[in-house]
C-alpha cells in the first residue's frame, strides 16, 4: 500500500537484479497481474465490509455479527499482501515496468482510502484520523508533481514502516474483536498517524531540498 511512496513496483524502481529497462519489459507480467489484482478488489472488499451492515433500533447503521466481517477481513489481507507481492517479483525478476509505477501507487491509495474512508462511514473510525491519513496523501501526490521535472524521491524506510502500520491498524479494525482489545487498537492507530504525519513532513523536506540542489537536470535525493 503504499499508500506514500511505498508501494511495491513503485520501491522497485531502479532496484531490480538486472538491466532492464521499464520501457522493454512486457506489460503483461506477474508484477503487473498482482498489481492490478489489488485494484480489482478494492470494490469487492467495500461490498463485503457494508454486507453485514444493518439498521440499528434507532435508525443508525449498525454491524450485525455476521462472517461477512471476516470475509472483508480476508480480502483486505489478501490485497495488501499484492503489495509485498508484486514489489517482490518486479525485482527478483527485472518486471518493473512504466505501468507498474503508475498503477501501483493508486492501487495502495485506493485500498486504504477505502478501507478508511468505510470503516468512517460505519462510525468506526474517527474521521479526522481519516482525514489526516488521505489529507497525507493527497499533500505528497501534490508533491510529486510539483518536483517531477526535477527528479524522483524515492521510496524510504518511514515510508514502507508506515505503510505496514496503516495495514495493521485497518485489520484490527476490522476485525469484531472484544472491546478489551481497543487499547492495542488505538495503540496501531496512533503509531500509524505518528509515522503517517512523521513521514509526510520528511517528504516536504526532501521536495525542498531537491527543488533547491536540482540545477542541472533529474537527480535522485536518497
Amino acid at each position: 500500500m503504499s499508500t506514500g511512496g511505498a508501494g511495491g513496483q513503485e520501491a522497485a524502481r531502479g532496484r531490480g537484479s538486472g538491466s532492464a529497462a521499464p520501457d522493454t519489459v512486457p506489460t503483461l507480467n506477474v508484477a503487473n497481474v498482482l498489481t492490478v489484482l489489488r485494484l480489482v478488489l478494492v470494490p469487492v472488499f467495500v461490498v463485503t465490509l457494508f454486507a453485514g451492515e444493518v439498521s440499528g433500533d434507532d435508525g443508525s447503521a449498525a454491524l450485525a455479527a455476521s462472517p461477512w466481517r471476516y470475509v472483508a477481513t480476508g480480502v483486505f489481507a489478501l490485497a495488501a499482501l499484492t503489495d509485498r507481492l508484486d514489489g517482490w517479483v518486479a525485482r527478483r525478476y527485472d518486471l518493473v515496468t512504466n505501468f507498474g509505477k503508475i498503477v501501483d501507487p493508486i492501487a495502495d491509495k485506493a485500498l486504504i482510502g477505502a478501507a478508511l474512508l468505510g470503516l468512517s462511514v460505519l462510525g468506526e473510525l474517527p474521521w479526522w484520523f481519516t482525514g489526516a491519513i488521505l489529507g497525507r496523501e493527497i499533500a505528497v501526490t501534490g508533491l510529486r508533481f510539483w518536483v517531477l521535472r526535477h527528479g524522483v524521491i524515492p521510496a524510504s524506510k518511514g515510508g514502507k514502516a508506515k505503510t505496514l502500520a496503516q495495514v495493521a491498524a485497518i485489520g484490527v479494525v476490522l476485525l469484531p474483536l472484544p472491546v478489551e482489545a481497543d487499547p492495542a487498537e488505538w495503540v496501531l492507530l496512533g503509531v500509524a498517524l505518528v509515522l503517517t504525519v512523521g513521514t509526510g513532513v520528511d517528504y516536504l523536506v526532501r521536495a525542498l531540498r531537491l527543488r533547491a540542489v536540482a540545477r542541472q537536470g533529474p537527480v535522485e535525493v536518497e
